[in-house]
C-alpha cells in the first residue's frame, strides 16, 4: 500500500503517468510523461486523545467499517487547515459528544504499511455536550481491569494502551515513539510527572 496507482494526470488529464524517481528526488513517484507534473503521496496523520475521567479512559465501539464492532480510544483523520490538537479534540468531540482538555502529548506511533502516523494526547474529560456521532455505537469509561483485548481495532491501539495502563500505575506519563514492526513503542526523552 505505499502508493496509489493513477491512471491520468490530475493537471492534464493524459494517461500517461508512471513510476519514477524525479531528478532531484529520492523516491519513486508517480509523474505524468506529458506535463510532468508529479504526485506526492504521503502519509496521512490520525490524530486522537486517551480520554481520562476519574481512574477510567474512555473507549468507543465502531458502528461504521472498518473494524465494525471494536473497540478504541476516539481518533481519527487530521483535517487540512487544523492543528493536530485541534483535530484530536474535534475527533473526540466527532466520535463521543465529549469535550476534553488536553493534558500533553503521549504517543508519536508509525504504521508504515498503512502509510499512517499515530499521535495521541492525553486528556481529561470535562463532559458530553452532544449525541455521540454516526461512527460509534458506544461508549464506556473503562478500568485497566475492563479492556476488551481481543476487540480492539488495531495492534497499534492496544500497544498504546498496554503502554498507559503500565504508566497509570506509577503516576508517571513520558512522550514515546515507535512503530508497529518495533512492537511495543519506546520513550523518547524522559519521563514527566503526570498531570492532574
Amino acid at each position: 500500500m505505499l502508493h496509489k496507482k493513477i491512471h491520468f494526470c490530475s493537471q492534464c488529464g493524459a494517461d500517461k503517468v508512471l513510476m519514477e524517481v524525479p531528478s532531484g528526488d529520492t523516491h519513486e513517484r508517480p509523474v505524468c510523461q506529458q506535463c510532468g507534473h508529479i504526485v506526492y503521496q504521503n502519509p496521512t496523520v490520525i490524530a486522537g486523545c486517551i480520554v481520562e475521567n476519574e481512574g477510567k479512559f474512555l473507549l468507543g465501539k465502531r458502528a461504521i467499517e472498518p473494524m465494525l464492532g471494536k473497540w478504541s480510544f476516539p481518533a481519527g483523520f487530521m483535517e487540512n487547515g487544523e492543528t493536530v490538537e485541534q483535530a484530536a479534540v474535534r475527533e473526540v468531540l466527532e466520535e463521543t459528544g465529549a469535550l476534553v482538555e488536553l493534558l500533553g502529548p503521549y504517543s508519536i506511533f508509525s504504521v508504515p504499511q498503512m502509510n499512517q502516523v499515530y499521535i495521541i494526547f492525553r486528556a481529561r474529560f470535562t463532559g458530553f455536550v452532544q449525541p455521540f456521532g454516526d461512527e460509534t455505537s458506544e461508549l464506556e469509561f473503562v478500568n485497566k481491569n475492563e479492556v476488551p483485548w481481543g476487540e480492539l481495532t488495531y495492534p497499534a491501539i492496544g500497544q498504546i494502551l498496554t503502554r498507559y495502563i503500565n504508566e497509570d500505575d506509577f503516576g508517571q506519563f513520558g512522550l514515546y515513539m515507535g512503530s508497529h514492526e518495533q512492537g511495543l513503542v519506546h520513550p523518547f526523552g524522559s519521563v514527566n510527572p503526570c498531570v492532574s
